[in-house]
């Protein structure tokens, strides 16, 4: 019996596991269809090539200064098979999935920033980010968050009653993820002639909508394994996380068609940013606070945008700061109201807990964006040069277009 649960429980996670990583691909399609033609290649490689760092780094030093495990050990004792010094591991390799499942969710950080910083960032600094930041960055406030790593969680504890409650990463991944991203962006200026010399702005169509939609599509349905199976066992799944995040959803796509009137960017987005607002308290909501919750994030998300393009002048490409810095915050916040007892929840959440552990996780991000991308831009430079992107990153970094065929022809 014990074997059978080990091995349902590992085979549900990596189910989670493979769901979230496909959510890469969702990043990848969105980026792909926002950003024009001439960017479409870079955005690709961008994605998967930061993966595979975010791996790396996270698992030789992240997950170790998150946790305080490493996997400097034989597969027998990575296994369960084997007693070994230290953390003891479970049955069937669960650790090594439940790596696998923290490690999407660690690499969503650096696909989360590329999306602000599309269409005119370097590609090699751009990897280092992402090494540093899934290696050193993100693994420190995953630790307070997430484990019991510096005492974060007593702190707030004692403090408020409750620990900071993020259920599946509305702080600890999205806002962490958003509000990094901020400080890129503006280091990094606007695009050439996002803005006319008098501050007006001049529009940028996206590429291809089929593809936005294709990106929003594939996200939404990966993140039923990003929210539900962050119970990371069978034992604890709940059908509450999984109908708190269709309301969400569904209430994100209703704001975001209202107040956005009826625009297909903004309807696709809206989707996602009551996904981002719902993971906090998608286990603790009653499914109206979750429905309230996804509708604040999707008008909050259309309002955001277009004041931060506008008037902020800040060129976030796919608007990554309003989405998963901004709703990621509001979700922090909801899981602390609509998860109280009094409003239907299951209770065990303190508004005061939730502002708090929130607005930490706001102020470490805002400072790794700036310290990470100003200390790269003093030293490498974190910009294609005017030449190159006017070329676009397709042809000035990777030497091929997104349809080589056309290229060939023009010959």
């Amino acid at each position: 019996m014990d074997q059978l649960k080990a091995g349902s429980d590992v085979f549900f996670l990596l189910m989670g596991s493979a769901m979230v990583l496909a959510m890469h691909a969702g990043f990848a399609f969105l980026e792909a269809g926002t950003v024009r033609r001439k960017n479409q290649v870079n955005a690709l490689v961008k994605i998967i090539a930061d993966f595979a760092v975010s791996t790396m780094a996270y698992f030789f030093i992240g997950y170790a200064i998150a946790y305080g495990i490493d996997f400097l050990a034989g597969a027998k004792v990575l296994t369960g098979q084997a007693a070994g010094p230290g953390h003891t591991f479970g049955a069937a390799g669960y650790d090594l999935v439940k790596f696998f499942f923290l490690l999407t969710f660690a690499a969503a950080v650096p696909a989360i920033i590329s999306g602000g910083i599309a269409e005119r960032a370097r590609f090699w600094p751009q990897i280092a980010a992402s090494a540093i930041l899934v290696g050193f960055v993100y693994p420190v406030f995953e630790g307070m968050a997430w484990g019991t790593r510096f005492g974060f969680q007593d702190w707030i504890k004692g403090l408020f009653g409750e620990t900071f409650h993020d259920f599946a990463g509305s702080v600890v991944v999205h806002a962490v993820g958003g509000w990094i991203a901020l400080g890129a962006v503006m280091l990094l200026g606007a695009r050439q002639g996002r803005y006319r010399a008098n501050g007006t702005m001049v529009g940028v169509p996206p590429s291809n909508i089929p593809f936005l939609a294709l990106g929003s599509w594939i996200l939404s349905v990966g993140w039923f394994g990003f929210n539900v199976m962050s119970a990371q066992n069978v034992a604890s799944v709940s059908g509450l996380v999984a109908m708190n995040s269709l309301m969400a959803m569904g209430g994100g796509i209703l704001a975001a068609l209202v107040v956005g009137r009826n625009d297909p960017g903004f309807i696709h987005n809206g989707a996602l940013a009551g996904l981002v607002a719902v993971c906090a308290g998608s286990d603790v909501m009653h499914p109206i606070g979750a429905l309230v919750t996804g509708g604040v994030a999707g008008a909050l998300f259309v309002w955001a945008f277009t004041f931060s393009q506008a008037r902020m002048k800040l060129d976030d490409v796919l608007g990554v700061w309003p989405l998963h810095g901004l709703c990621g915050t509001w979700g922090g916040i909801a899981a602390g109201i609509f998860g109280q007892a009094a409003l239907g929840g299951l209770g065990g959440v303190s508004l005061g807990a939730q502002l708090v552990g929130t607005g930490v996780g706001v102020g470490v991000a805002l400072v790794a964006g700036f310290a990470v991308y100003g200390a790269l831009k003093a030293t490498v430079g974190i910009r294609l040069d005017a030449e190159e992107e006017f070329q676009g990153a397709d042809l000035s970094i990777h030497s091929v277009g997104a349809y080589p065929e056309e290229d060939v022809s023009k010959r």
